[in-house]
């Protein structure tokens, strides 16, 4: 048994399918296959179901696989503490990072790692939070940058920052000589929002009490907040942005931002990692960067209030 045959199940496990998961290990199909196999004829049993498609884990194979898991997690922390010790800043990092952060925080944090740490190599996944969550669980992912609190016993949650909400107003709406707006002034039936499975829908949702109003029909849904913003800028339609989102409009499109009532709404970004996580001084650098690119005035909790998720 060795270390590389149980990367290859955890990979055929994770991808379900042999020249998918060949491929994520830069190997071939015919070495993949036999060096499983060759691990299935020492241990005596059938790892995999070969016969369904796509491929999966016989009831035994489940279990060693999650014992493989463990294996190779330990493996890679005997690495940390090599690395650690040497004090090189040096490896991978595995990101996940959520669609509505993804566009404005990572141009800033690119440059700023790439420049002052070269030799990191930082391997970015955007997708919504169930999947980040599900990727650090399954070991996939060293970290995630989501929107909390996840109330999930098996996550740790570091706060970063905090995003205030604005509201984006048409300049054919009503709404858009106030300077203040209210929740419950902005009509459901033009309010564009993100498709279902983004946690900021459900902030959108829970902010503007449209659950409990339950009068609004939506005519469009996207999984693209620039989509939202364009879809406002054309029409006489209403959306909410982040704080990140906001500074980077145009000037003309800074008038079309109007703030809500203090205590102002915000979504509350951290990084987050399984508890058993391995990567403690890569992640604590990724943290540390990412504190120094983002404005000082979202590092606390200022006339403001965190809007749940759920």
């Amino acid at each position: 048994m060795t270390l590389t045959q149980l990367e290859y199940i955890v990979a055929l496990d994770t991808w379900r399918h042999f020249v998918l998961a060949s491929e994520k290990c830069f190997v071939t199909q015919p070495t993949l296959s036999m060096q499983i196999q060759k691990l299935e004829e020492e241990l005596g049993v059938k790892v995999f179901d070969r016969s369904k498609q796509p491929v999966i884990p016989t009831e035994i194979g489940t279990s060693l696989i999650a014992q493989a898991r463990i294996i190779l997690r330990e493996a890679e922390r005997m690495r940390q503490i090599i690395s650690e010790q040497k004090d090189s800043m040096t490896g991978e990092i595995r990101v996940g990072i959520i669609p509505t952060l993804a566009p404005y925080l990572l141009p800033l944090l690119y440059k700023h790692m790439r420049e002052k740490y070269p030799q990191i190599n930082l391997i970015i996944k955007e997708t919504i939070t169930e999947e980040v969550i599900g990727e650090l669980k399954g070991n996939r992912l060293d970290c995630g940058l989501v929107v909390t609190p996840l109330k999930d016993s098996s996550i740790k949650e570091d706060v970063l920052f905090y995003e205030e909400l604005f509201v984006y107003v048409s300049k054919k709406n009503a709404l858009y000589d106030k300077k203040y707006v209210l929740p419950d002034e902005i009509n459901p039936d033009q309010l564009w929002l993100l498709e279902e499975g983004h946690c900021f829908r459900s902030q959108v949702l829970n902010l503007c009490e449209l659950r409990k109003r339950g009068d609004f029909h939506f005519k469009y849904e996207t999984g693209n907040m620039e989509t939202l913003k364009r879809m406002v800028d054309k029409s006489d339609g209403i959306t909410i942005l982040p704080e990140l989102a906001v500074m980077e409009l145009a000037k003309p499109q800074m008038k079309m931002v109007k703030r809500l009532k203090e205590p102002s709404p915000a979504r509350e970004v951290s990084l987050v990692t399984h508890r058993d996580h391995i990567k403690t001084k890569l992640i604590r650098t990724l943290k540390e960067e990412i504190l120094n690119v983002v404005p000082k005035s979202m590092l606390k909790l200022h006339n403001k209030k965190v809007v749940e998720i759920n």
